[in-house]
């Protein structure tokens, strides 16, 4: 029996609802993590900030991050992980525009950045450093008025710099490299900036430290867009038990010789 056309129009829409349900379903199920491309992971990071993440000779990303992110990754059965630089300051709103699934780059967990993202659990602390020239006249926290120090606009040596160096000029840089550039041609006084690339930069460069400051409670975290709980708990997950292993201090060792390895990231750690 052949039905009236608009009996036969409204079935075919319910057909057609019922259709993209269940294909927004399956799409859900094949994509637990709600990522870009199922399987895939697209991450925004820095080209220039060893031994975190930063750019080999052949124009790979590579280090600390890098390494670990990865292990992180494959223990959540992915293994196609794409690193994309990005400046810093540009990292967190291009993760919560859904530009990319997450960013990796020591990123210090705090609350004004938590207003934006959300993070993993926290895989890495450290100190800061005030890099500067054996000329400078700067010696120590206190030399540093008056002077002009640059940062990398969007990191917590920008937010630490303009809290605690009021006397101080803070000049603001897109990355490690363009700051260390002035600081060499005299433009800059001091550089202030993560501990672990300072002592890249000052053995490269023949730089000085002039202190070295302990990091507040901000941990590194890995950066995700908000309301994505299944990613952030497998991330989570597969974080801790990177840590309970030991892959997260074989890894440690190898890109920070001789630093002092916080006890919560160990074996056995709390």
């Amino acid at each position: 029996m052949k039905l009236p056309v608009h009996l036969s129009a409204l079935c075919g829409a319910a057909i057609a609802l019922c259709s993209l349900s269940f294909n927004s379903l399956a799409a859900s199920s094949d994509n637990p993590y709600g990522l870009l491309e199922p399987g895939h992971l697209r991450i925004a990071s820095v080209g220039d900030s060893r031994p975190y993440t930063f750019t080999d000779a052949s124009g790979q990303f590579t280090g600390f991050d890098v390494e670990f992110f990865k292990n992180v990754a494959h223990r959540m059965g992915i293994d196609q992980v794409d690193f994309v630089g990005q400046d810093f300051s540009a990292i967190l709103p291009a993760v919560a525009n859904g530009q990319f699934d997450a960013a990796v780059a020591a990123i210090g967990i705090t609350p004004a950045r938590e207003k934006t993202v959300d993070f993993s659990t926290g895989y890495l602390a450290g100190y800061l450093t005030v890099l500067t020239r054996s000329d400078s006249g700067v010696k120590n926290v206190e030399t540093l008025a008056k002077r002009r120090i640059g940062v990398i606009q969007g990191t917590l040596q920008e937010s630490y710099a303009v809290q605690h160096f009021t006397q101080s000029d803070v000049v603001r840089f897109p990355d490690n490299n363009a700051a260390v550039s002035a600081l060499n041609n005299g433009t800059l006084d001091a550089v202030f900036l993560d501990y672990e690339a300072a002592k890249s930069y000052a053995e490269r460069f023949k730089l000085i430290s002039a202190a070295d400051i302990p990091s507040f409670d901000a941990p590194a975290g890995i950066a995700i867009a908000k309301n994505k709980p299944a990613f952030k708990a497998a991330l989570d997950s597969a974080i801790k038990a990177a840590m309970q292993d030991g892959t997260w201090k074989q890894l440690y060792q190898k890109w920070f010789p001789g630093s002092p390895m916080p006890e919560q990231y160990l074996p056995g750690g709390q």
